[in-house]
């Protein structure tokens, strides 16, 4: 059984983190009830987080344990003593490595059509800056930019673009040397006139492999009752 504890220990935080950042990094997996962020002198920063249900914690401590924030692996744990072993996963397992997005079934996944196009990156901002801001979000599979400022991210599920494009449109986005924008995140309209028309392409293939709509061939049975019928008559 997985321990009926609601806090986490969260270390080795960026040095310019804020406790809003904490939040956003972290409110996806529940109500956050209390936070308390601690600046050591000569150390990274690091705070004590509080979830209304131990089962939100639970959730919090198996995706985001090693995310990278701002150039920085985090430690997510359960706080000193609650656990002998180090952090714990589902069913007691201990957990491994891995970022929150990460792989299914240890496969990496290849390209997707849950896509968004992000606009006013800063000039210095690289895809793996754009990775990291996005995966806040969910499961990313691809991340592009563009000299004009512009990327492409896309997801694993629909439901994590969907999110990505409520939470993180208008987000503030900072990139590895330090530049900070706020970005627009919108769905990348190729992406969704190529799924509205291949769904339309589909519609009919199945409408013709149908024996039961018209303009087929008569069936044996039909053909034999029309003779039948032709033979009484005679």
């Amino acid at each position: 059984m997985p321990p009926k504890e609601r806090r986490l220990y969260v270390g080795n935080l960026p040095y310019d983190i804020r406790e809003k950042d904490i939040e956003d990094l972290f409110h996806k997996y529940g109500k956050i009830v209390d936070l308390k962020l601690k600046i050591p002198r000569g150390g990274n920063p690091f705070c004590f987080l509080e979830f209304e249900s131990p089962k939100d914690a639970e959730d919090a401590l198996r995706r985001r344990n090693n995310y990278v924030v701002g150039g920085s692996k985090i430690r997510v744990e359960y706080p000193t003593g609650m656990l002998r072993n180090g952090p714990r996963g589902r069913g007691g397992r201990p957990m491994g490595g891995g970022s929150g997005g990460g792989r299914r079934g240890g496969a990496a996944f290849s390209r997707s059509e849950f896509r968004v196009r992000v606009t006013g990156l800063p000039p210095s901002g690289s895809w793996q800056d754009l990775k990291d801001h996005m995966r806040e979000a969910g499961e990313v599979c691809y991340a592009n930019v563009s000299k004009d400022g512009t990327g492409i991210v896309e997801y694993v599920r629909y439901d994590d673009m969907k999110y990505a494009i409520k939470k993180l449109d208008d987000s503030r986005f900072r990139s590895h040397e330090g530049e900070v924008a706020y970005i627009r995140v919108k769905r990348d309209e190729e992406s969704r006139s190529r799924s509205r028309s291949r769904s339309r392409s589909f519609s009919p293939r199945r409408s013709r492999a149908s024996p039961d709509y018209g303009g087929g061939k008569r069936s044996p049975k039909s053909s034999r009752s029309r003779s039948r019928s032709r033979e009484s008559r005679h």
